[in-house]
Order: structure tokens, then sequence, then C-alpha cells
């Protein structure tokens, strides 16, 4: 079991990554993207069969709530990522069936 819930690990494309989001739409995997890898991360996207994709990094101390609520992401402008820009765009998820 792991200590913090929030930071699970998988496999993304056959590499072993912490995962970021899960069954996000394109537009949400390439949000996420390119504010990683603006942010030196190594991003792993794998789409799956239902038109969602999985988004990690190869990073497996990545923590998604640490990096957001230690302010460790930086947008392209040098602004801090804060949890209302890291939830944008607004239809993010794809709906679960």
């Amino acid at each position: 079991m792991a200590i913090n819930t929030h930071h699970q690990v998988g496999e993304i494309n056959n590499v072993r990554c912490s995962i970021v989001e899960q069954s996000v739409n394109s537009e949400r995997a390439e949000y996420l993207k390119s504010i990683l890898t603006f942010n030196g991360y190594e991003v792993e996207v794998a789409q799956k069969g239902d038109e969602s994709f999985d988004v990690g990094v190869t990073d497996l101390l990545f923590n998604t709530e640490m990096a957001i609520n230690g302010r460790y992401l930086k947008t392209k402008e040098g602004k801090v990522i804060t949890p209302e820009v890291w939830k944008q765009p607004a239809k993010m998820l794809v709906e679960s069936h």
C-alpha cells in the first residue's frame, strides 16, 4: 500500500511513470503535456480504446499535488501554476461510462 494514495505509479507505453491524470480527452492531454514538458519532465501519453488518454511523467518521484501546492510548476510566462490554472481547460475529463 502506498503511503500517499494520490501518488500512483504505473506503465504508460511500457515505461514506468508517475501517473499525472487518467482518462482525459485529447485537449486535456495536450495541455498537461505542454505544461509538464516546459517544466523539464519527460511526458508519456497513451491513448485508450475509448478516445481517452493517460498522462504520466518518467520521474517516479513526481507527485501532482505536491508540484501544484508546492508551487514547483511554472507557465511559459514564468507564473506559478495554481490549482485553478492546472484545472483548465474546462472540459478536461472524458465522461466515464
